[in-house]
């Protein structure tokens, strides 16, 4: 059975739900505390194992109770360990996060350990690296590690899916190699300069980030759910309308979704359907890791 190999950033995510997002030098008082495991890499693995994928999750935290916990959560969804790497210094990471009655949110991130995670511990990992695996990356950590371990992929021939967040210019060289992008609206304008507001400029994106490479671009669209543009299909995939309570994690949950639908051997287009009903149902619940859903609830 073939792997989904993610590489990326582990935390603790604090969160305070409360009416509205603050301002700058407000206090709000009310809120109710959360504490979580997340972490864009960790909540991509986390998704991928619920949701049926062989999972390898490749990190780095600290030797504190943050990172001992963290290792605890991946064992218990049977999540292979071998390759996360500890930072004999700094402190795992940690996100505070604000969320609001509608369920958005802000985030700050004291990266901690993640930022560490170095080309040289991606080079033991990759031992495990096998054609036809599919590697799930993000850019919590840093970037010259991201573009090395993609490199290192590409090389082996694994599928390799970007998650471009948090958004930031990425080298032009690195397209070539993706089998696929996801980023959300804002990450696409960052990478294109086209303001994603509807299809029409949905496609636009789309058809530049074609162009530098990106054999399939999957455009999250929050509640309207994903645009997907390939060499065969153009369009927008809809999501489920539901009540929305805390959207910290959706696009990781449909990251990892999309990775588990891929590897299974669905279409492109009903693997973004498959992610899009599970970052649907993510959405509904508080709590990045504790969001996503099991497989038997997608089945459901």
């Amino acid at each position: 059975m073939n792997k989904i190999i993610v590489v990326g950033s582990s935390n603790t995510d604090m969160v305070i739900k409360s009416g509205k997002l603050p301002a700058p030098g407000e206090t709000i008082l009310g809120g109710e505390f959360f504490m979580n495991a997340g972490g864009k890499g960790a909540n991509q693995a986390v998704a991928a194992a619920r949701l049926g994928g062989k999972t390898v999750f490749v990190c780095k935290v600290g030797t504190d109770i943050f990172g001992d916990q963290a290792l605890q959560q991946f064992d218990k969804e049977g999540i292979d360990t071998s390759f996360v790497f500890t930072d004999p210094i700094l402190p795992s990471g940690v996100a505070l996060i604000n969320v609001d009655a509608k369920g958005e949110n802000s985030i700050t991130v004291a990266s901690g350990a993640n930022s560490t995670l170095s080309e040289n511990e991606l080079d033991k990992a990759s031992l495990i690296f096998e054609a036809e695996d599919l590697l799930l990356i993000q850019l919590e950590t840093p970037l010259e590690t991201v573009i090395h371990t993609i490199k290192n992929a590409a090389a082996k021939g694994l599928k390799i899916v970007l998650n471009p967040a948090p958004a930031t210019n990425l080298p032009e060289e690195i397209f070539q190699y993706l089998f696929a992008i996801t980023p959300n609206e804002t990450e696409a304008e960052i990478l294109t300069g086209i303001s994603v507001t509807d299809e029409n400029s949905a496609q636009k994106a789309a058809e530049i980030l074609m162009q530098k490479g990106v054999e399939n671009v999957v455009i999250t669209l929050g509640s309207k759910g994903a645009y997907l543009k390939n060499e065969n299909f153009s369009g927008i995939i809809s999501t489920e309308k539901v009540d929305a309570l805390d959207t910290t994690a959706a696009g990781d949950c449909f990251s990892g979704a999309f990775c588990v639908g891929v590897l299974e051997g669905k279409t492109i287009e009903n693997a973004v359907k498959f992610a899009c009903q599970a970052a649907s149902i993510s959405v509904t619940r508080m709590g990045a890791q504790a969001s996503i859903p099991y497989r038997n609830e997608l089945n459901s």
